[in-house]
C-alpha cells in the first residue's frame, strides 16, 4: 500500500491530499483486510489479503493466521468476534509515518494515538457444520488489521460486512473496501459520515481537548436505514459492566494492577471473553495511558510466546489474554493470574470469584478466581459494590452500569492523576521570566521527595473519598512503565508550551529597536536564531497560531532587509 507523509498538514488539509494517492483513504483507517480458512494439509491459511498489494511480512501473515482463530479448547461454534494485537516486524514502516509528526496523533487522545510498533486485529469468524467440506464444518475469518484502537467501531462495521461477505465472496469484499477508500480521514473532533453496503454510521472521533466523561452522551441507533444513520455512542468503548460483571468485588484490585502495570494473565472460556476483558482491563485506567505491551489475546504460536515465558527471569510488565489450560502451567511463576469460567447466576445474583493463593493454582481444572497475593493500597468502595450488585439483582439495563462503573474508575484515575499534574504545573517557568534576546529558562526536574511532600495539603483526599496508603501506590507508581509514559508524554507538552511562550516573546518584542545599536554579527546571530524558531515550530507544529508564525517571518524578513545588500543576498540564498 502506498504511503504519505502528513507531517506537514493540518488535519482539516488531509481530505484533499489524500484523494491523490492510490489506497491513502483507505489505509488512514485500515491496514488491510485478511480472509484466513482453515486447510487440511496447511492448517490455518490466509486465503485473501485486500488490497492485494498490502505490504505484510511473511511473519505477520503467519500470526495473523493462528490469532485469527479460536484455539480448539474454546469450541466456538456459529459466528463470533474477538480482537488481538501484535507486534510488527521491525523496520516496516518509515518513522516519519507516525508519532509526533503524525497529524491524526497530534490531536487524539493517549489512548486513542495510531500505533507506532502494533497492528489490531479485529476477528469475525464463523464455524458452522458444512458436509461438503472434508472436515465436517466451514472455519473461516473475516480480519481487520489496523493500527487504530476502534474496537465498537470496527466490530459494529464487521457485523455489518461479515456475514454479507460469507454468503457472496470476494467481489463483495472487493466493494466494501471501495467504499471504505471514500471515506474521509479520522480526524479528532469532527463528526463523520462512513456509509457501507446501505448503511451510514455516524461517528464522532474524540479529541484530547475533550473533558472526559463516565459515558457518551448519545445512545446508538440500531435500526439501519439509508434515510438515518447508524449513530455509534463511541468508537472504542466497551461494555464494562458486561466484561467485569463476575469480578465487580475485587474492581479496586484490578484498577491497582493496571495502574502499576503488575504482570497479568486473564485465562478465558474464549477468544472473545479473553480480548473484551484485556481491551476492558487496559481501558479501566483511562483517561491514562496504559503504556505495557497487553495481548488481547495470545496463543502458543505466537512469536513472543518464548520471551513471554521464560522462567530465567521476572515476568515482564505485561498483560495476556489466553484460552488454552496449558498456559496454567507456563505462567505459574506469574504473580497475578485471573481465571474466567462461563458466567453463573446464583438466585438472580452473578456469582462473583474469590481471590485466592497462587498456590492453589492447578492445571487444566483450575477454578475460576483472581490468584494473587497482591494486597490492595487503597480500600474497597463498599458503597459502589453494593449499588452495582443491587443494579443485577434489580436487572438494571447493562449500559447503565456501565456507565456507573466507567464515572467510578474515571474519578479514581483523575483522583490519583491529579496531584502529579498540579505538580508538573509548578515545574513550568514564569512567563514573566520569558526574554526574547535569552534561551527559554528550563523546565524544573521532577523530584519525587518533593512532590511527596505536596500530598499532605494538595493530595487525592482532596476529591476522592477513598481511603488507603496513597503515598504507597505513588511510590509503586514511579517504577512503572506507566509513570514513565505519562511523564514523557508530559513533559513533552510542557516543552511545546514553553517553546510557544517564548515564541509569543518574541512576537511581542521590537527587534526592529533591537537591532538599530547592534552589530551586524550580532543581527545575523538573531536572525538565523529566529528561523530555527519558524522552523521548530512548523516540524514540531507547535499549537500557535498562524498569525504569530506570519508575524515572526514578517520580522525575520524586515531585518534582514536592514542588512546591506551583499549580507542581505547571502541570507535569502540560506
Amino acid at each position: 500500500m502506498d504511503r504519505f507523509d502528513s507531517s506537514d498538514r493540518k488535519p482539516e488539509e488531509d481530505t484533499d491530499a489524500l484523494s491523490s494517492v492510490p489506497w491513502a483513504r483507505f489505509s488512514a483507517w485500515l491496514e488491510c483486510v485478511c480472509v484466513v480458512t482453515f486447510d487440511l494439509e496447511l492448517g490455518q491459511a490466509i486465503e485473501l489479503i485486500y488490497p492485494h498489494d498490502a505490504k505484510l511480512t511473511e511473519k505477520e501473515k503467519t500470526s495473523i493466521c493462528y490469532l485469527s482463530f479460536p484455539d480448539s479448547f474454546s469450541g466456538c461454534l456459529g459466528d463470533t468476534q474477538f480482537s488481538f494485537r501484535l507486534r510488527q516486524s521491525v523496520g516496516r514502516v518509515s518513522s516519519t509515518w507516525f508519532g509526533e509528526k503524525d497529524a491524526y496523533n497530534r490531536e487524539a487522545p493517549l489512548i486513542l494515538e495510531k500505533e507506532m510498533a502494533h497492528f489490531y486485529g479485529y476477528v469475525y469468524f464463523r464455524q458452522v457444520k458444512d458436509v461438503s467440506v472434508k472436515r465436517g464444518y466451514f472455519q473461516k475469518s473475516l480480519v481487520l488489521v489496523s493500527r487504530l484502537p476502534y474496537v465498537h467501531l470496527f466490530r459494529s462495521l464487521l457485523h455489518i460486512i461479515a456475514p454479507e461477505y460469507f454468503e457472496k465472496s470476494e467481489p463483495c469484499l472487493e466493494a466494501v473496501c471501495n467504499e471504505i477508500d471514500q471515506w474521509p480521514p479520522p480526524v479528532p473532533s469532527q463528526t463523520l459520515s462512513l456509509p457501507v453496503m446501505g448503511v451510514v454510521l455516524q461517528v464522532r472521533i474524540p479529541s484530547k481537548d475533550d473533558k472526559p466523561e463516565g459515558s457518551p452522551n448519545k445512545q446508538g441507533q440500531k435500526e439501519k436505514h439509508l434515510s438515518s444513520p447508524m449513530v455509534l455512542p463511541t468508537i472504542h468503548e466497551l461494555d464494562l459492566f458486561k466484561c467485569f460483571q463476575s469480578v465487580l468485588i475485587h474492581i479496586q484490585l484490578l484498577w491497582e494492577l493496571m495502574l502499576l502495570g503488575e504482570p497479568l494473565v486473564v485465562m478465558a472460556p474464549s477468544p472473545a471473553v479473553s480480548s473484551e476483558t484485556v481491551l476492558a482491563l487496559v481501558s479501566c485506567i483511562s483517561p491514562l495511558k496504559y503504556c505495557c505491551d497487553f495481548r488481547p489475546y495470545f496463543t502458543i504460536h505466537d512469536s513472543e510466546f518464548k520471551e513471554y515465558t521464560t522462567r530465567t527471569q521476572a515476568p515482564p510488565n505485561v498483560l495476556l489474554g489466553v484460552t488454552n489450560p496449558f498456559f496454567i502451567k507456563t505462567f505459574q511463576s506469574w504473580p497475578h493470574i485471573m481465571c474466567l469460567g462461563e458466567l453463573k447466576m446464583s438466585r438472580d445474583l452473578l456469582k462473583q470469584v474469590k481471590v485466592k493463593k497462587l498456590t492453589k493454582l492447578k492445571t487444566l481444572d483450575t477454578k475460576p478466581g483472581i490468584y494473587t497475593a497482591y494486597k490492595t493500597f487503597l480500600h474497597k468502595d463498599k458503597a459502589l459494590i453494593k449499588r452495582l450488585l443491587k443494579g443485577i439483582q434489580r436487572k438494571r439495563p447493562s449500559e447503565v452500569q456501565s456507565t456507573i462503573l466507567r464515572r467510578h474508575l474515571l474519578e479514581l484515575t483523575q483522583s490519583f492523576i491529579g496531584p502529579l499534574e498540579r505538580y508538573l504545573a509548578s515545574l513550568m517557568p514564569l512567563q514573566i521570566s520569558m526574554t526574547p534576546w535569552k534561551t527559554p529558562p528550563q523546565i524544573r526536574p521532577f523530584s519525587q521527595d518533593e512532590f511527596m511532600a505536596t500530598l499532605d495539603h494538595a493530595g487525592p483526599q482532596i476529591t476522592s473519598m477513598h481511603k488507603g496508603d496513597w503515598l504507597g501506590l505513588y511510590k509503586q507508581f514511579f517504577q512503572s512503565p506507566n509513570f514513565d509514559g505519562w511523564f514523557r508524554a508530559k513533559h513533552r507538552e510542557m516543552t511545546d508550551k514553553v517553546e510557544c511562550l517564548h515564541l509569543q516573546a518574541i512576537c511581542d518584542a521590537d527587534l526592529m529597536s533591537w537591532t538599530k545599536d547592534k552589530s551586524e554579527v550580532e543581527t545575523i546571530d538573531l536572525i538565523l536564531k529566529l528561523r530555527e524558531k519558524l522552523t521548530r515550530a512548523h516540524m514540531h507544529q507547535l499549537p500557535v497560531k498562524e498569525e504569530l508564525l506570519d508575524k515572526l517571518e514578517n520580522y525575520i524578513q524586515s531585518v534582514i532587509s536592514s542588512l546591506p545588500q551583499d549580507l542581505q543576498t547571502v541570507l535569502y540564498k540560506d
